[in-house]
């Protein structure tokens, strides 16, 4: 008797049910827990955290970490996912898995130009990637719009309504993308374009719009400020871009590692380029003192390239959500990056390390100018950017995970928005308590 052929995926119910499935988990954790916040006995010290996380970083880079988290509560969240990872993972949680960003603030959302040219808005940064319950981004990114009121000046009332805000969008937009078929909901994305049209504010819809002009019209041209006259050689800018001839040989290394890394027409595309200079360039808060590095590559008629390199270490995640499936940190990021956008790099790759050395991906490193447009509409607009960041969440995290169980879970009602609400301004005030703790180290430079 011949051999029943396997199906691709296992039997799967219909949306009712899958529904259902979400539904059942409120039963062991009802979605009222999830407003609840107050320190698991024995928490940790949260600066020793913070200390203990920058071990193998280069030190020439920490002062500008520690000023940046010094300057306000925010700053200190940016700087501490270790501290909140560890929080998330002492508390009960609803076991509905997905690619998770790990570290989804607010400022790890942005705009960036897709492989066919179209400027996008969507989750750019997947240092601490790894599979984890969807609520523990969601959390994440509620008590970085709290906090970001907070520092501004609002009062809890406001916190409370931003947070909100983003818990609502999410949740609305995970219902929307159970309705689809599994195809449209991963083929969809947030064209930058279109959510600046939804600013509901006219002047400032106005000036995103003209900011946008410039920034497609400009595509290319941050490119030539970053590289020397002779375009051979990338400038120095100090603090943020610098030279440390101590780590440029391992530089040289994993760029070309990196290579093999990529699909085989990629690679011929890349062989069309050579690396010409590397340099040290300071990134965000919460991966600022890793090895950072631009490559500059060059064609044959000096057209530019530039690669970012950056070193890849195991997720703040990995104790609480369990280790990643991949033994190199730089492949987690990768693969957590495709999983999760809806439209990746084509340079995106890691660098085989053969001996046990430090582990890197590399991407193409983004348009200034237009990611200069999500930070100005997260200045602008709170409120606006808010509900943006809570819908790309959805859409990001629908991608690896049932959308059905998780709207199934969320419910229609508003009771998961407001757990979360109050949720995000109580560990604000947790943020803020850590980081007046740690503004207090005098031996911190």
């Amino acid at each position: 008797m011949p051999k029943a052929r396997a199906s691709i995926g296992p039997d799967l119910p219909a949306l009712p049910e899958r529904r259902a499935r979400g539904h059942a988990v409120r039963e062991r954790l009802a979605r009222s827990a999830h407003a609840v916040w107050s320190p698991p006995p024995g928490r940790r010290d949260p600066v020793a955290m913070v200390l203990e996380a920058e071990h193998g970083r280069l030190q020439a880079m920490l002062p500008q970490r520690h000023a940046r988290m010094r300057a306000d509560m925010f700053g200190f969240l940016r700087g501490s996912a270790i501290v909140m990872a560890a929080d998330l993972g002492s508390q009960p949680h609803t076991g509905l898995m997905v690619q998770a960003c790990g570290d989804c603030h607010l400022l790890n959302f942005g705009a960036y130009a897709a492989p066919d040219g179209q400027p996008v808005f969507d989750v750019n940064d997947f240092d601490e990637t790894l599979p984890a319950p969807f609520e523990w981004d969601l959390k994440r990114l509620v008590a970085s719009i709290a906090a970001a009121s907070l520092v501004r000046g609002g009062h809890g009332k406001i916190a409370r309504t931003l947070a909100r805000r983003a818990a609502h969008a999410y949740r609305r937009h995970m219902h929307d993308l159970a309705l689809v078929p599994p195809l449209d909901a991963w083929r969809s994305r947030i064209a930058l374009d279109g959510a600046i049209e939804d600013i509901a504010d006219r002047a400032v819809r106005r000036h995103e719009r003209q900011r946008l002009t410039e920034a497609v019209e400009a595509s290319g041209a941050d490119y030539r400020k970053l590289i020397a006259g002779d375009g051979l050689r990338l400038r120095e800018d100090r603090p943020g871009m610098v030279r440390l001839p101590a780590h440029e040989q391992t530089a040289h290394a994993a760029f070309t590692a990196y290579l093999d890394s990529l699909s085989e027409e990629r690679q011929a595309l890349l062989r069309r380029y050579r690396l010409q200079d590397v340099v040290f360039k300071a990134v965000g808060v919460g991966a600022l003192g890793t090895f950072c590095a631009l490559g500059l590559f060059v064609s044959g008629d000096g057209d530019p390239l530039l690669l970012q390199l950056k070193q890849a270490q195991p997720s703040v995640l990995a104790p609480y959500a369990g280790a990643s499936a991949y033994a190199h940190q730089g492949q987690r990021v990768v693969v957590g990056q495709r999983l999760m956008q809806a439209a990746s790099d084509v340079f995106l790759g890691w660098t085989p390390t053969p001996g046990g050395g430090p582990q890197f991906y590399v991407r193409h490193l983004r348009d200034a100018k237009l990611a200069a447009i999500g930070a100005a509409l997260e200045e602008e607009s709170l409120r606006f950017y808010a509900k943006l960041c809570g819908q790309t969440l959805a859409r990001a995290h629908a991608r690896s995970a049932d959308p059905a169980v998780i709207a199934g879970y969320m419910g229609e009602s508003d009771a998961m928005d407001d757990a979360l609400a109050e949720f995000a301004f109580a560990y604000a005030e947790q943020v803020r308590a850590d980081h007046a703790a740690f503004a207090a180290r005098k031996d911190l430079t």
